[in-house]
């Protein structure tokens, strides 16, 4: 009877962790399903929950460290996910923007507390200027919910995250200050201390972190490795910062900034860090905000309910107020302004953090001994209830106009897509080894619309075929659809019986209508004195479809720069634009700088697409490929090479680039490569009517097992005979 069925003790607040950790994780389950029956964000419904399991409402447990450091570690997510998933070409062109409206809420709110502390509540003006500073400061609590509904790079929410760091940094400056005024320390030994440790933080942050991380995902390729590495980068971008006087949430933010580069957008790193942040430490937060909440301090003395309602409605009149001018100055609608409302209004990391630095600071004591704060006990509570309506108010906000947002944008793209052909990109495998870099190369160049239009294939030979070689085959499948499926990516997988590699792959670019083709060389391989080998050259002469052909040195997240090489009239070509799009979603994805480099006429085509796209990008002039050599002076030890090619006889043609293996094999034998053979008129088409494939079969790989023995079969009578 007592082999261990020792019953928990369900004594109020709970102890046991188990039973608290099941319970949060109910809570994390179960919150958002039902509250979004009735249309309540997520995000809202885990701080309610919070607060009815907190101290202040059942009391099921108590706000404790088991909840307080996993909360933080998703406070500082939260910041680390915008500066990491933050389109860094648009925050660039809109940095000036950014600036304006970080002036905006951080003047605002200064001015409206400030004065309506002094002149409406009575306190003093260090208490004011305080009390002003929390108004200022915002979390981004809704960047997850923006995120999720795919709108993080519309241009209202890059302006909203980057004024967010300045308003931020300057509440948290202000902070500082007051301390220092209180605690008699504002000499100029004050200011140069924090000056230049803020410099020195910045520099440590936004040139040191690249360094290191490059130098670690080059060497490290394990997946929990990489993870935990930037756990490390993040939470020492939030160390750094406190030592250097501001809240650990901007060094969150600059770290992710400063990784932003080397974490594609579409890699399954990234879908990993942003799937924990979500699942489990950011609802930890969420969570352990709403067990701060205490609503019963609200029928305690009108003193706390008279100071709850000006720092609510102070706190949501400036943050719509500096939305609102943010539109007017730049013309936004009104569903951006909505969104910058929303990402802006709501009060949580920063506030807190001042609330109670400012009730912590005892200035002397009454008569009765009664402690005189800076911040009273009803500016404490009432900055609780401020939380709770600013980051409800906020939730609805930012719901409704990402939502509204992201119809639009989705109703744009599907008529800018509607008369181009679906997207189907082949990938033929063959070597485990080259698998992984050349599924995660489909992913940086998929266009967003493409849902399930990766294909991965192998090819075995008829003659040859035996258990062997399909277990080999099934083995690097299962590679490439592990690497999509990690990032949330449907791989169709293709194993098919053929005479040969390149009739197999003309035969599946036929039947399932293939648009683009990704080929690897192996590390060790080097290209042929025939150009590319006569398998590959066979496979370009059958078929008419942009072909990507890589070979890769160093993972490709760590490529800081492309040169994009390009001969001339190669914009005279048909597939011109099909491949130029594939360039613009590689450098947009991974983050890559493009440079380009080509006659004058193709590059004002590129800078079309640049104005367009938004994406990072050089230009440069380049015409004489006979002097193909003289490209190796502007390669870096991190840059890549992207050469645009063509098949004899057609108007982007000449003959230097008959030279260019022996230039690859020797001088950039160090550096990843990229070979685009574009779309080509005059090649022999998919399906013509002339052209015949010796097609054996292609199925999917559940029934595989009994077509190889019917095949191999088929061959051993044929041989007897």
């Amino acid at each position: 009877m007592l082999l261990g069925l020792n019953i928990f003790e369900l004594t109020l607040p709970l102890t046991d962790p188990i039973l608290r950790f099941l319970i949060i994780l109910c809570i994390i389950l179960f919150a958002p399903i039902l509250l979004n029956k009735i249309r309540i964000p997520h995000l809202l419904g885990l701080i309610i929950a919070g607060a009815f399991i907190g101290p202040n409402g059942l009391h099921l447990m108590n706000r404790d460290s088991s909840i307080i450091i996993p909360g933080t570690t998703g406070l500082l997510y939260i910041m680390f996910l915008a500066g990491l998933e933050i389109d860094l070409a648009d925050f660039r062109k809109n940095a000036s923007k950014s600036v304006v409206f970080g002036a905006y809420t951080f003047i605002i709110p200064m001015i409206l507390g400030t004065l309506g502390g002094l002149y409406l509540m009575g306190f003093s003006l260090p208490t004011s200027v305080l009390l002003a500073s929390m108004f200022a400061s915002h979390t981004l609590l809704a960047y997850p919910l923006v995120s999720k509904l795919g709108v993080a790079k519309n241009r209202a929410a890059t302006i909203t995250v980057g004024g967010t760091v300045i308003t931020d940094t300057l509440a948290l400056l202000v902070l500082a200050i007051i301390v220092g005024m209180t605690n008699g320390a504002m000499g100029w030994q004050f200011w140069i201390k924090i000056s230049v440790s803020i410099v020195v933080f910045g520099a440590l942050v936004l040139v040191g972190f690249p360094v290191i991380s490059r130098w670690f995902f080059k060497r490290f390729e394990e997946n929990i490795s990489q993870y935990i590495f930037v756990l490390v980068m993040m939470y020492l971008g939030a160390v750094l910062a406190e030592l250097a006087g501001i809240e650990g949430i901007i060094g969150a933010f600059l770290a992710g900034l400063a990784l932003n580069r080397l974490i594609p957008h579409t890699s399954p790193l990234m879908n990993r860090i942003e799937f924990v942040g979500n699942a489990i430490f950011i609802p930890f937060f969420l969570i352990g905000v709403g067990m701060l909440i205490d609503f019963r301090a609200f029928i305690k003395d009108w003193e706390t309910i008279k100071v709850a309602v000006f720092m609510t409605v102070t706190a949501n009149v400036a943050k719509y107020s500096a939305a609102w001018l943010t539109q007017q100055t730049f013309r936004f609608n009104l569903d951006e302004r909505q969104l910058i409302f929303g990402l802006s209004n709501a009060q949580a990391a920063a506030t807190l953090a001042a609330v109670l630095v400012g009730y912590n600071i005892v200035l002397g004591q009454t008569e009765t001994g009664e402690p005189i704060r800076l911040l009273s006990d009803a500016v404490l509570n009432g900055t609780i209830l401020m939380i709770l309506v600013t980051c409800t108010v906020a939730s609805f906000a930012a719901q409704k106009g990402a939502k509204n947002i992201a119809l639009q944008e989705q109703s744009e793209g599907s008529t800018e897509t509607s008369e181009e052909p679906q997207e189907r990109i082949l990938i033929p495998l063959r070597n485990p080894e080259t698998t992984e870099e050349l599924v995660q190369l489909s992913l940086a160049i998929k266009s967003k619309n493409n849902r399930r239009g990766l294909y991965a294939l192998t090819v075995i030979n008829s003659l040859e075929a035996d258990e062997a070689a399909e277990r080999n085959a099934r083995k690097v499948l299962e590679k490439a659809v592990t690497v999509a499926a990690a990032t949330d990516t449907y791989m169709n997988q293709l194993l098919r019986y053929d005479q040969n590699v390149s009739s197999g792959i003309t035969g599946i670019i036929r039947e399932h209508k293939i648009t683009d083709m990704i080929l690897g060389l192996h590390q060790q391989q080097t290209l042929s004195d025939s150009f590319l080998g006569t398998l590959t050259e066979g496979i370009l002469a059958k078929n008419n479809v942009t072909t990507l052909i890589c070979k890769t040195i160093q993972p490709s997240a760590t490529i800081r720069r492309y040169l994009v090489i390009i001969p001339e009239k190669a914009e005279e070509e048909i597939g011109f634009t099909l491949w130029l799009n594939r360039i613009r979603s590689l450098g947009k994805n991974t983050g890559a700088k493009l440079i380009f480099y080509g006659s004058p006429e193709v590059l004002q085509y590129a800078r079309d697409m640049q104005r367009q796209q938004m994406i990072d990008c050089d230009f440069v002039t380049f015409t004489d490929w006979e002097d193909f050599l003289i490209l190796s002076r502007d390669m870096k030890p991190n840059d890549g090479m992207i050469i645009i090619m063509s098949r004899k006889d057609h108007p982007s043609y000449n003959s230097n680039m008959n030279k260019i293996p022996h230039y690859l094999n020797k001088y950039f034998k160090q550096h990843n490569f990229i070979l685009v053979f574009p779309m080509q008129s005059g090649v022999q088409e998919i399906g013509d009517a002339n052209t015949t494939y010796p097609i054996v079969s292609t199925r999917p790989i559940e029934t595989i097992n009994e077509i190889g023995k019917t095949i191999r079969k088929l061959f051993r009578k044929k041989r007897r005979k």
